[in-house]
């Protein structure tokens, strides 16, 4: 098997000369390397998705503060959750993380499975996801793939191609499983993972630091750059949006739940209209008859295949009390706005409302 994948050193070798690095290099001293449970190392790995480490740590502690235990994130309301994920963006994440920990209670007695197949059934996880929750926290011999592992190995094997290309990936998948050992897969995972953030970066690798380089076959080509062939672009289109940031007269900000699915999925944000010419009929229909209107800088906030540029309107309003009964409506101070999950432009916004001198660099700091 190993001979038909054509490794540039046999995977003993390679194994070997990964972990001599890592008991000597490899970082130890994170979070969830600490008291390891398959619980801690899920929430890590999953925010871990598409998100640097140094930006997780503070929302991994505070996360554990708050759900010490699958059970207490079990337990939880959803806007608590969507509060502690908060500006670390792809919510997604934070709503299957939620259902995860719903069914692991529920259906597994709040035990992990060790079977990657019935992990893999757990919403928002993957194979790779699955692979490392079952070596680091249960030390079950399972490969993975995560981005890291991707640019290392590419770059090893000099394989062209788009990872993300479906016989791309197979092939990744292969060498992943032939390397992956039996014994210290724990440290073998991380080691992997370590290598790809730390040395086999995406810019500026540090090739001479690196225990593969005599064998890597895209430093001997002299164009580790050139791997992983990058994803085929694609034009980013543009939304508009205008916000309303419905003030009543006590100063509070008017929000609304969005649906469970979609962009900012379950979050509260402001109501937003097409226009700034549909503002006045959009609160109107709320109940709420508007007055005096302030346009505060736009922004454009850059999902992952779109951009968003954001018209703000602060727009002073009186209406009917009955509006805070409301499930999907809330007036919140913006001082305080408690403990709701809010999307990042929401979050800073309130902010800047809360310190009006904010407001003139506001799309700087968006």
């Amino acid at each position: 098997m190993t001979d038909a994948l054509n490794l540039p050193l046999p995977p003993a070798q390679f194994r070997n000369a990964v972990l001599a690095w890592y008991d000597q290099h490899g970082r130890k001293d994170l979070p969830w390397q600490q008291h390891i449970t398959p619980y801690r190392v899920w929430v890590s790995e999953i925010m871990l998705q598409q998100t640097q480490v140094s930006t997780v740590i503070p929302y991994f502690e505070r996360f554990m503060a708050r759900f010490p235990t699958v059970e207490a994130l079990a337990e939880a309301p959803t806007d608590d959750v969507l509060h502690l994920w908060t500006g670390l963006g792809y919510y997604a994440r934070a709503r299957n993380l939620h259902k995860a920990a719903q069914q692991v209670v529920h259906e597994h007695g709040g035990e992990f499975p060790r079977d990657l197949d019935a992990l893999i059934a757990l919403p928002g996880i993957g194979r790779s996801t699955a692979g490392a929750i079952a070596s680091i926290s249960m030390e079950l011999r399972a490969p993975i793939l995560d981005g890291n592992v991707k640019r290392v190995l590419t770059r090893f094997l000099a394989l062209p191609g788009w990872p993300g290309e479906r016989a791309v990936e197979q092939q990744l998948w292969a060498v992943a499983e032939a390397l992956t050992p039996a014994q210290r897969v724990r440290d073998y995972t991380q080691v992997m993972m370590d290598l790809g953030a730390t040395l086999c970066t995406r810019r500026n690798p540090n090739c001479p630091a690196c225990p593969l380089q005599r064998q890597c076959r895209a430093h001997a080509g002299g164009n580790p750059h050139d791997y992983p062939t990058s994803k085929p672009k694609k034009t980013i289109p543009v939304r508009q949006t205008t916000m309303l940031l419905a003030r009543n007269p006590a100063g509070e900000i008017l929000l609304m739940q969005r649906p469970p699915s979609g962009i900012w999925g379950g979050l509260w944000c402001f109501p937003e209209s097409e226009s700034e010419d549909n503002a006045t009929l959009m609160l109107t229909r709320l109940g709420l008859k508007p007055g005096h209107t302030e346009p505060l800088p736009g922004f454009r906030h850059t999902f992952s295949h779109f951009h968003l540029d954001i018209t703000p309107l602060l727009i002073d309003t009186h209406g009917a009390p009955q509006l805070i009964a409301e499930q999907s409506l809330a007036w919140v101070d913006p001082t305080a706005p408690g403990t709701l999950g809010l999307a990042a432009p929401v979050k800073r916004l309130l902010e800047s409302l809360a310190e009006p001198r904010q407001l003139s660099a506001l799309s700087g700091m968006l």
